[in-house]
């Protein structure tokens, strides 16, 4: 049986000047504050692992794995950051951290630091400073990861947090012209790539592939948050259909 949209005439175009301009003031609130969440997460988050040389992925593997398997150190090594060593240079530094990254191993390879990675971490730009010590072995850490106690704190925030903002862009949205075979998608979508985001926090604790599915979750995100606001703005705005009258009072 195919697919029919049963719902009234009512579409975004059709609906009053003050219902729509609530609805416009509504959506551009909205995408404001998650561009705004984009730019703070940007600089909280993507922001410091760039400046370890680390990418998008592996930044989430260490948010959510910890540096359980490699420390930060040892990516950035194996990463950018290993471009300008010699194999031989990459092999004592990398030896020195499997060594336990002592104070003492420090000494046989403080001169490669300062020669190949203290010219430009150099404290003089906003990267990681690499010139003593202690300012190298805090890359060498290893750390598990959030608790699971915080990891249920953060999840169920964001879990009822988001699905209210979507419902209310969804119901306005559900009043667009679109067609219903590609609108009920977009309805829907945002709470699949909810599902896959937050479910892969968990599941990235064990294993680091699922950090692929956190970035895919949350592209999928904000894809379909932006469709519903632009989609309905246009739809209130520029669609052909005319707003629906308002029937005069009739008098006895």
């Amino acid at each position: 049986m195919k697919a029919t949209d049963s719902s009234p005439g009512v579409t975004l175009a059709t609906l009053s000047a003050p219902l729509r301009a609530l609805f416009t003031a509504f959506l551009l609130t909205i995408g404001i504050g998650y561009i705004a969440a984009l730019t703070y997460m940007f600089f909280s988050e993507v922001k410091p692992h760039r400046d370890q040389g680390l990418g998008l992925v592996e930044g989430v593997t260490h948010k959510y794995r910890g540096t359980r398997d490699n420390t930060v150190f040892e990516v950035s090594l194996r990463g950018a950051m290993g471009a300008g060593l010699t194999p031989l240079e990459k092999d004592l530094l990398l030896r020195w951290v499997t060594d336990g990254s002592t104070a003492e191993g420090y000494k046989k390879i403080s001169n490669i630091v300062e020669e190949k990675c203290a010219n430009c971490h150099n404290g003089t730009v906003p990267i990681v400073p690499l010139r003593t010590f202690e300012e190298v072995s805090k890359l060498t850490e290893v750390t598990p990861g959030p608790t699971w106690e915080r990891l249920a704190r953060v999840s169920h925030i964001h879990l009822f947090g988001i699905s209210f903002i979507f419902l209310m862009t969804g119901a306005i949205f559900a009043l667009s012209t679109v067609p219903l075979a590609v609108r009920v998608p977009i309805i829907v979508l945002p709470y699949i790539a909810i599902w896959l985001d937050i479910g892969s926090w968990w599941v990235t604790h064990w294993e680091s592939l699922f950090a692929y599915i956190v970035v895919i979750g949350g592209a999928l995100m904000g894809f379909s948050l932006g469709a519903q606001i632009l989609i309905s703005l246009w739809d209130m705005w520029f669609s052909r259909t005319k707003p629906m009258a308002v029937p005069a009072p009739q008098t006895a």
